[in-house]
């Protein structure tokens, strides 16, 4: 592959943002659109599939002619199309597959398929360059995953959610507290109020591992809420908020470091949209403060959350290495990253 710039035009529809973005040489962002779909999915309190894909094939063609333009690029300009496979709503990502093939049909592109969490991962490359080996927490509503890696587009998991992912018991929990969705936000707000005070399990699972589980501590806040009313007390909601997220970040942060220490990685990177939780990143600051040989990599605000600049800066290092989608790409809502 020559020195050339390389322009990648990348579609994100695996949930409920319909999203393009035109990104050089996989580090540069020329435009990021985004379509939320948050005010529509508000009233039933979480994401519903069949909403989504309607606003998604709505959307669609409007968000990509925006990224172009904002872009000041043609679709004759575009090198790659870069679109989300896996994983996600079946019904979300069939219809970015869709776009990008039909796209990369009538330009005659290359396509080329993302894992949405290497995605996440690579929006980190968007802020700075990656020094390997490194290590990447990934939290948001679906995953909660450390996930090592030695070079570019390898990824070996070495921890995972073995029930509900950390961003799923935010949500969780913040219906049980009667909080408007998204619910996460919701919380980290309340938490930065509230104090730690009531007493709730950490799941540090057995000895040595790196994996998660969250469900046991969405259970116990249920509990002492049902238990609290059964005795006629109220809780204050910023202190069963500020405990809970206190339970989830000592895990998350705890695994983080000793991972980080066991694997020798030269850098750490933060990625998806719990991301964006306020007390998650400075404890990650805190702990990583002490640590001076490993960098900690935190993205702004923006690339947390669900993106395309990410997909299309994933899909840069994908186009570059030779990877190419074909014709008859599906959605693979359960897309493995390791055999990606």
């Amino acid at each position: 592959m020559s020195n050339k710039e390389i322009i990648v035009l990348g579609i994100e529809t695996s949930c409920d943002e319909t999203a393009a973005s035109v990104v050089k040489n996989g580090t540069e962002i020329l435009s990021n659109v985004v379509a939320s779909q948050i005010e529509s999915h508000k009233r039933f309190g979480g994401v519903v599939p069949e909403l989504a894909s309607r606003h998604h094939v709505e959307q669609m063609t409007i968000v990509i002619e925006e990224a172009l333009n904002q872009a000041e690029v043609s679709l004759k300009e575009i090198d790659a199309i870069a679109v989300t496979e896996g994983p996600g709503l079946v019904g979300a990502l069939l219809v970015g597959v869709n776009a990008a093939k039909a796209l990369a049909f009538s330009s005659n592109k290359p396509l080329v398929g993302v894992h949405h969490i290497a995605g996440h991962i690579y929006a980190n490359r968007l802020i700075t360059d990656f020094t390997f080996p490194l290590l990447s927490l990934v939290v948001s509503g679906g995953h909660t995953e450390l996930i090592y890696m030695e070079e570019d587009g390898a990824f070996q998991v070495i921890g995972e959610t073995l029930d509900d992912a950390a961003g799923e018991a935010y949500d969780k929990v913040a219906r049980t507290l009667n909080l408007p969705y998204p619910g996460g936000p919701q919380i980290d707000k309340l938490a930065q109020v509230g104090k730690p005070v009531i007493d709730l399990p950490r799941a540090w699972l057995e000895e040595g591992s790196y994996d998660f589980s969250f469900s046991g501590l969405k259970s116990a806040v249920i509990n002492t809420l049902h238990n609290a009313e059964q005795r006629g007390e109220k809780i204050s909601p910023e202190d069963l908020a500020a405990s809970f997220q206190e339970s989830v970040i000592d895990v998350l942060t705890e695994k983080t470091v000793r991972a980080a220490r066991e694997f020798g990685v030269r850098q750490v990177l933060l990625a998806g949209g719990v991301a964006a939780n306020q007390g998650l990143r400075a404890s990650l600051e805190q702990a990583f403060s002490d640590l001076h040989q490993i960098e900690l990599v935190i993205p702004p605000l923006y690339l947390c959350t669900d993106n395309a600049a990410m997909i299309a800066a994933a899909g840069t290092v994908l186009y570059k290495a030779g990877k190419r989608g074909k014709l008859d790409m599906n959605a693979h809502p359960g897309l493995d990253l390791e055999n990606f």
